[in-house]
């Protein structure tokens, strides 16, 4: 971490006193908790509570302030200050004196978190370690999902970024009674999450899913919180949603469009058999009643099907060669989309 000016930090001027440097942490400390806040803001939250932690550090105690104002950046004869190698040294009755009182700890967790979360030096409550155990945040989430995929069902492998429990301190924060130099007291560390989520059958855009434990860790052996995730259903070459509605893309050959068939189509219930009729022209649509997706009412939309005429990709001699006599017997010219009949 680079040198960065405490008093600054911290808001006093460099003739404040203890007290004055006591109730600007405390003040700072309460207003950048990474779980006071969320998303983004959580991230640079906790970028300010470590360095609001550090000049506290420095400037609450005697000597190392008397060093600090003497050499400034250089207070350390030369060496880069680096609270994440190990050097801080703030112990919890240390921390609990700049809340005042013998409670101090206590009320400070109290102040953010509420009521429920009060703490247990005098071993009366739950957790007699003294440390507080509370619940992780929730996490809002969008996952962009194909309508394919979604009506095909099954897995969807997928990462977010997140938070765990810090691994040197168990989530207390406090390794020996001395600030945890991996995550700088906030008992969290990022980590990003992998999750297998499966799709519900009735998928639709906008449904929000609740997916408990995934959201962020909890703190001193609290609960994660769950992940909020929104599903965001994006078109594709085969579906997309129109007004609302499930429009399938059906693409047929010229012979199946003039004779008629029986094609099988993948809808939001499941496969269907599609009916084209003889003589069906591109764009011609088919509505298919109840087939569509699920909506908040809990009913089914209809899907549309609209159909579309193109040659196969390959094709065979014998289809070549009709095709070529079908062009023949079409010799009439078109112009602006109207046939003209030559005259003998």
């Amino acid at each position: 971490m680079k040198f960065q000016d405490y008093y600054e930090v911290l808001g006093v001027s460099r003739d404040a006193d203890a007290k004055a440097i006591k109730s600007a942490y405390r003040k700072l400390a309460l207003k950048w908790h990474p779980d006071r806040h969320e998303g983004d803001a959580a991230v640079d939250a906790e970028k300010r509570f470590k360095q609001v932690s550090e000049a506290y550090e420095v400037l609450s105690d005697s000597e190392k302030r008397a060093k600090y104002d003497r050499f400034g950046e250089n207070w350390k004869h030369g060496q880069e200050f680096a609270p994440g190698t190990g050097e801080r040294t703030m112990s919890r009755e240390e921390f609990e004196s700049a809340f005042g009182g013998g409670g101090g700890f206590s009320d400070f967790f109290q102040e953010v978190f509420g009521q429920q979360f009060r703490q247990d030096f005098g071993g009366k409550g739950p957790r007699a370690h003294g440390r507080y155990s509370f619940r992780g945040a929730d996490v809002s989430a969008e996952l962009a999902l194909p309508i394919s995929d979604a009506l095909v069902g099954g897995k969807r492998r997928f990462e977010i970024p997140g938070t765990t429990s810090c691994p040197t301190c168990g989530g207390t924060g406090f390794v020996e009674n001395h600030v945890c130099p991996s995550c700088g007291g906030v008992g969290k560390v990022r980590k990003s999450k992998t999750v297998d989520l499966t799709i519900p059958e009735r998928a639709r855009d906008g449904l929000r899913l609740r997916l408990d434990g995934l959201g962020e860790a909890g703190q001193a052996g609290g609960e994660a919180g769950d992940l909020l995730l929104t599903l965001r259903l994006v078109d594709d070459d085969a579906y997309r949603i129109v007004d609302g509605q499930l429009e399938a893309r059906l693409v047929i050959s010229p012979w199946e469009a003039e004779a008629g068939a029986k094609i099988d189509l993948r809808t939001a219930v499941g496969v269907v058999t599609v009916t084209v009729p003889p003589g069906t022209r591109s764009g011609k649509r088919l509505r298919l009643r109840g087939q569509g997706l699920s909506e908040k009412s809990g009913t089914r939309g209809d899907c549309v099907v609209r159909i579309e005429i193109d040659l196969p990709a390959t094709l065979s001699a014998e289809q070549t060669t009709l095709l070529r006599k079908l062009a023949e017997a079409s010799r009439a010219p078109v112009l602006g989309g109207a046939r003209v009949e030559e005259t003998p």
